[in-house]
């Protein structure tokens, strides 16, 4: 008899699915046995990660394609959920950019837009989904960024966003234990994006154009030990909503390769 998957029976919502580490988050949830429910603005993109996770022996996946900055999207995804499956075991807050720029540039509309998506759509998403998470005794995990941690000059939407991230992160981790929802949170540091590649095709001009000259004159300026894989934010994703995990409430876990210095 094949050994049960971790996550076999249960329902994963997944923000911020369509690429990058919310796609990788998707697909390795679905290899654990979860069936998942994806969602992003692009119908598009979510389709193919479904296709991908169905081709790999994975449950059919729900594609929800919304805009968590609108106030009704995150209940809207829910609802979807429920009307697919009939549950939720586990949410992973992972949509969420914001911009990045001189601070005395940066416009109160960037600001409100950095708010909406990262941390008011993850707070609608918990919201809307608590009641069942309880019933369910299930998980949230929020990916946060380690820019939260220290902030820098270039960075202050993103470091403010995360860093109101974390706590709300900590308040939920508290009501949690009454309620029985177990919420911890990942701090990636750069991770090998579509949008981290962007920059390193544009630092890699001081290195006549070669890539992985720039990736590794980063991690050696930022000493760490190399930069991330969207896989490596997936695995301890994976962890963290597993049975093997449930001690852990109200971890911020940096997964940064050594960037974060502080105590």
């Amino acid at each position: 008899m094949a050994e049960q998957k971790p996550l076999q029976g249960k329902i994963a919502i997944v923000t911020g699915a369509s690429r990058g580490i919310g796609r990788a988050i998707a697909l390795r949830l679905a290899e654990d046995g979860a069936t998942l429910v994806l969602a992003a603005r692009t119908a598009a993109h979510l389709d193919k990660v479904a296709a991908e996770i169905k081709s790999r022996g994975g449950a059919s996946a729900t594609c929800v394609a919304c805009d968590l900055r609108e106030p009704e999207a995150p209940a809207s995804v829910v609802k979807a959920a429920l009307a697919a499956h009939g549950a939720i075991d586990i949410v992973v807050n992972n949509a969420g950019a914001t911009k990045r720029g001189d601070f005395f540039q940066l416009t109160d509309a960037d600001w409100a837009d950095g708010f909406a998506l990262k941390f008011h759509g993850s707070v609608r998403l918990t919201r809307a989904a608590w009641p069942h998470l309880k019933a369910r005794r299930g998980s949230v995990v929020n990916i946060i960024g380690s820019g939260g941690r220290t902030p820098t000059a270039e960075f202050t939407i993103g470091a403010s966003v995360n860093g109101a991230c974390m706590s709300f992160t900590k308040a939920m981790a508290d009501l949690g234990i009454e309620d029985g929802v177990q919420v911890n949170a990942i701090n990636p540091g750069r991770v090998k994006t579509d949008r981290l590649q962007k920059m390193l095709v544009e630092e890699a001009a001081q290195y006549g154009g070669d890539v992985e000259a720039a990736v590794k004159a980063i991690a050696l300026k930022s000493k760490i030990v190399r930069l991330g894989e969207p896989e490596d934010i997936a695995n301890l994703a994976a962890f963290m909503v597993s049975p093997n995990s449930r001690y852990m409430q109200g971890s911020l876990v940096d997964l940064d390769g050594g960037n974060t210095k502080t105590i």
